[in-house]
């Protein structure tokens, strides 16, 4: 299934991001690229080293992201390589031919996530993600453009990295910390590729409009997001932008 969602630009917003050693400007995308994709349940195994590797080593507090090791997986899931396949139809049926092969994968495992985006590091990329586990009644919602997608397996999505996102319960409206407390097992495993937004196929399919503001991408010595004309960070809590302190 796919699903292309809000085509309306976001023209108050601006990406300056590392194009080999010069920063360039860009437009940040309202698109999400959504669908649903069949993904075979990991194995018992597989699931068990997630929850210890979860609970002795990254320790992961209300709204971490963080990384899990990916060849343990792909050691102990022998149908692994169906979820790669699965996103390949995927994202080849969305016009981005042999894109996802050429690009940086990993696992990820998160306990909710605080609004945030991702400009200030992968402003030269896209996120293709792949969501692995069980469906806990958690969404990820991008405020700045209203969309919300149920997690549940086999959920893929490609999003601008600049677009703030958060992964909150489903009847919330924001992120909370309480939500997120000793309880239910909450933990989100998903796979994540960084897409090149220079890459035409990419920047066609989000809309990405290229070096519209060149001049102050020349004065700026770091990956950046702007909103209306100033330098700009995300509240944790709404997602709302608000000026860098």
């Amino acid at each position: 299934m796919q699903q292309p969602m809000d085509h309306t630009p976001h023209d108050r917003l601006r990406s300056f991001f590392w194009s080999a050693d010069t920063l360039r400007s860009r437009s940040v995308s309202a698109r999400l690229l959504a669908g649903q994709v069949d993904v075979p349940a990991p194995p018992a195994r597989v699931l068990a080293d997630w929850d210890r590797e979860i609970r002795t080593r990254l320790f992961l507090e209300p709204g971490d992201v963080e990384q899990m090791p990916l060849a343990r997986t792909r050691a102990r899931w022998p149908e692994f390589g169906l979820c790669l396949q699965a996103m390949r139809d995927w994202t080849r049926a969305l016009g981005l031919g042999d894109v996802l092969d050429a690009s940086d994968m990993a696992l990820m495992a998160c306990r909710g996530a605080r609004y945030h985006h991702d400009g200030g590091q992968y402003g030269g990329s896209a996120f293709c993600n792949l969501f692995l586990s069980e469906d806990k009644g958690l969404d990820v919602h991008f405020p700045g453009t209203g969309h919300r997608i149920a997690l549940k397996p086999g959920v893929a999505m490609v999003f601008d990295t600049c677009q703030p996102h958060a992964v909150i319960p489903r009847r919330a409206s924001g992120f909370d910390e309480a939500d997120f407390a000793s309880g239910p097992d909450l933990a989100q495993l998903f796979l994540t590729w960084e897409l090149p937004i220079e890459d035409p196929r990419v920047a066609q399919a989000l809309g990405i409009a290229f070096d519209v503001d060149p001049a102050t991408a020349l004065r700026l010595d770091d990956e950046q997001v702007w909103a209306d004309g100033a330098p700009a960070a995300v509240s944790p809590d709404s997602g709302r932008w608000k000026p860098v302190d």
